[in-house]
């Protein structure tokens, strides 16, 4: 959610705010000030309307940057938080987006619950979003405080979830350790990692992710922000330069890069790209890395196909070969 769309959500119930001011809201540097902005951010977020105004905005961004497929987490256990209907919302977002297939760009979305929120909600999630893939729905997905309950309560969702044929996403070795990733693996079946920057850690993590091809959804502005990073390395403050990305792509382990949430963060796609080149990556690189990201997508392989076949009909132009 840009400035400038909260800023327009909020006049829409009566409170000011200016672009200026929602950027300040954006400025922060630690887990627990991210998650205080999402909160008032998202506030603003109300009906189906308003939640197709934000997926109209991010294609629209999308388009900018040159994206021809995404992977969208939909935070709907926040959606169940609020008492919304969270089927209604999300169609709303689908149908948003459809309109830009035209242009060439096409969006899936992965809802996910709330780690701190509990299972029962995570249940009850679950249960609304396994019938929905017919509003583009691939995966079920866990974000949130990854410290604040174990994997094991999640089991039962995650089991809902997969038996609808859901994909499995779980954002771990975020600001958890090693075990957290393992944890997400081995209980609830996560078949991608969101973050997952506490595997540099662990030499037999590495190993075991580099020979399993778990992909990691690696967000290097989010986790310098949120203060991930600089917990990850035991210091009070980190750069950009103590990011693991390169360390983690020279072990064979395989990367995607995202960005979490990219106006929360100031950043987009090709700003994440432009960091990974700043730590050592060479364009060679960046472009395996790019074609991974399209192979780990949860679609079927014709449709995989199709879309690496635009990706290589523009990479001689890129810059990256």
């Amino acid at each position: 959610m840009s400035p400038a769309t909260v800023s327009q959500l909020a006049t829409r119930y009566g409170v000011q705010a200016s672009e200026e001011e929602v950027a300040a809201r954006y400025r922060y540097d630690d887990f627990l000030g991210f998650i205080e902005a999402f909160k008032w951010a998202t506030s603003f977020l109300r009906t189906p309307d308003d939640y197709a105004l934000i997926a109209r905005g991010l294609a629209e961004q999308l388009l900018a940057q040159n994206v021809i497929y995404a992977e969208a987490t939909i935070s709907a256990g926040v959606m169940l938080w609020r008492k919304q209907d969270i089927e209604k919302n999300i169609t709303a977002i689908n149908q948003a987006a459809r309109q830009y297939e035209s242009r060439g760009l096409h969006l899936r979305w992965i809802p996910d619950v709330v780690r701190q929120f509990g299972g029962e909600d995570a249940i009850e999630v679950a249960r609304r979003c396994a019938g929905l893939q017919s509003e583009g729905v691939v995966a079920f997905g866990m974000g949130g405080d990854e410290l604040a309950l174990p994997a094991s309560d999640y089991r039962p969702a995650f089991d809902i979830a997969r038996d609808a044929g859901l994909h499995i996403v779980v954002h771990a070795g975020e600001i958890g350790g090693p075990s957290s990733v393992i944890e997400a693996i081995d209980v609830l079946g996560a078949e991608r990692i969101g973050h997952g920057i506490a595997v540099a850690r662990d030499p037999a993590l590495i190993e075991r992710l580099a020979a399993s091809r778990i992909p990691l959804e690696v967000c290097p502005t989010s986790n310098l922000r949120t203060g991930a990073l600089a917990g990850q390395i035991g210091r009070p403050t980190a750069t950009m330069a103590d990011h693991p990305i390169a360390k983690l792509v020279a072990a064979g382990v395989n990367v995607t890069i995202s960005t979490d949430d990219p106006a929360m963060f100031e950043a987009d796609l090709i700003s994440e790209y432009v960091h990974a080149a700043s730590l050592g990556l060479a364009p060679k690189q960046l472009a395996q890395i790019a074609e991974a990201s399209f192979a780990a997508a949860f679609l079927p392989a014709r449709e995989k196909n199709s879309l690496l076949e635009t990706f290589h009909a523009a990479l001689p132009t890129s810059g990256l070969i």
